[in-house]
């Protein structure tokens, strides 16, 4: 007999409950993860989805009958797991969470000691092979224990460690859980902060009574946007199901691309830390690399991805890296992307500069405008790479760290394929050329989906 796999990707598992993740899939994980990255205890949580403590007891079951240990951390972000895989020196964290798919998926995100990632080429193929073949051998080995233990004070505590909280002002903050799992993590970190937090969508429902906790779509970023304007807040964080994902909205409710974060985020630590490396995604840079060079910082480019720019990080000791797609990594957090650890840094600029996020966000905006990321459906992503290749590589500077990257002097774009659809990617962005930005995003996108 054979188990089905589909929901295992590049980076993760993901699937449809009970089709292709279920209580069978997850003791088998269970008792091959520990064989397989040599673990003898493993921190495992979930997130609010309806599904989760029954796979995840499920996981336990199979960890333990393999003799490993399991520290239950119960509901949680995934950063709590790497923070917890990490802060007690664990062999390996699992995280039962979908992020913001829909209500009826699931999967489980990985990492083995160190919250090292572990992806398609460092295990998971093999982890997959495993659990897709038939019946699994006896264990020989003690069966392991569980013990439940609540980290949430230590994470909020290193979280916090990340800001002078002294030195914050008290700002009225729009903070939109999206009934995912940041709400109670937010009532935690309330007692230390002087910020009013006018909370939306507040309480973990799995059943997504608001929509699905994706911010990234614009039908979600209403609910953030009106309760900024209607409270008269200084700032609105929305978050995803896991929250490892922020997202920013100005005074006025506006919506602050994930691209422009990036610049932010690094200007903040090369504040503190000058002279440090820190990484980029290819899609958009203009913005990036400038504010890093002017404020004494090295930028390095990388692929996107967590496990590439987890990798990249730690090979040249960056002290943060970012990526358009709102996923902010960090040094002293084991190298590991957070959602919370962006918005306070982003409130402690604003405490310390005296200013609103819609007046340090509008020059970069205007300094360098983007197109935001967008699809199109083709049949063949790779025969269209390499038509726009040929048509527009000669002109200008090619670049293929990841996808197509061909700049000009005053305009650039970056044109990659999913890895999990028929699906093609386009970013275009100009030097203070709005209307350029239009043009050649139009002219792109007609070319594509030709």
């Amino acid at each position: 007999m054979s188990y089905c796999t589909k929901a295992f990707g590049a980076y993760d598992i993901r699937g449809i409950y009970p089709n292709t993740i279920n209580e069978e899939i997850a003791y088998r994980i269970g008792r091959i993860f520990p064989i397989l990255f040599s673990a003898k205890k493993v921190a495992v949580g979930h997130d609010i989805r309806l599904s989760g403590p029954s796979i995840q007891a499920a996981l336990s079951r199979g960890l333990m009958e393999s003799g490993c240990d399991v520290i239950d951390i119960g509901q949680c972000g995934t950063e709590m797991i790497y923070f917890a895989t990490a802060h007690l020196g664990l062999d390996g964290g699992i995280m039962i969470t979908a992020s913001h798919n829909p209500k009826e998926y699931n999967g489980m995100k990985f990492v083995r000691k160190g919250a090292r990632p572990i992806s398609g080429d460092t295990g998971l193929r093999e982890l997959e092979r495993l659990v897709a073949e038939g019946a699994l051998a006896a264990s020989d080995a003690a069966p392991g224990k569980i013990e439940t233990l609540d980290i949430t004070e230590e994470y909020v505590k290193h979280i916090l460690s990340y800001v002078d909280v002294s030195r914050l002002k008290p700002l009225k903050v729009v903070v939109n859980a999206g009934n995912g799992a940041a709400g109670p993590i937010l009532d935690v970190m309330e007692k230390y902060l002087p910020f009013e937090l006018v909370k939306v969508h507040h309480e973990p429902d799995g059943n997504f009574p608001n929509g699905v906790p994706n911010p990234l779509l614009p039908e979600n970023r209403e609910a953030t946007a009106k309760a900024v304007r209607e409270s008269g807040a200084d700032v609105g964080v929305a978050w995803d199901g896991d929250f490892d994902r922020c997202f920013l909205f100005d005074e006025k409710g506006d919506f602050i691309e994930g691209y422009y974060m990036v610049g932010f985020l690094a200007q903040a630590f090369l504040e503190k830390y000058p002279g440090e490396r820190i990484i980029y995604d290819p899609r958009l840079t203009w913005n990036t690399v400038e504010l890093v060079e002017k404020n004494g910082g090295t930028p390095v480019v990388s692929k996107s991805g967590h496990a590439f720019i987890k990798e990249k990080m730690r090979e040249i000791n960056a002290i943060y890296g970012g990526e358009m797609s709102a996923h902010h990594y960090f040094r002293d957090f084991s190298y590991c992307d957070s959602g919370m650890i962006p918005w306070l840094l982003v409130l402690e600029l604003l405490s310390k500069l005296g200013k609103s996020l819609s007046e340090l966000m509008k020059e970069r905006i205007e300094q360098y405008p983007c197109s935001g990321e967008i699809n199109s459906r083709v049949k063949d992503a790779d025969e269209v790479l390499e038509r726009i290749e040929e048509e527009y590589g000669p002109q200008g500077h090619v670049m293929k760290i990841d996808g197509l990257s061909v700049e000009y002097d005053k305009w650039r774009f970056n044109l990659r394929k999913s890895n999990t659809e028929p699906v093609i990617r386009l970013n275009v962005e100009t030097r203070q050329n709005k209307g350029l930005l239009q043009d050649k995003t139009e002219e792109l996108l007609a070319k594509i989906r030709m």
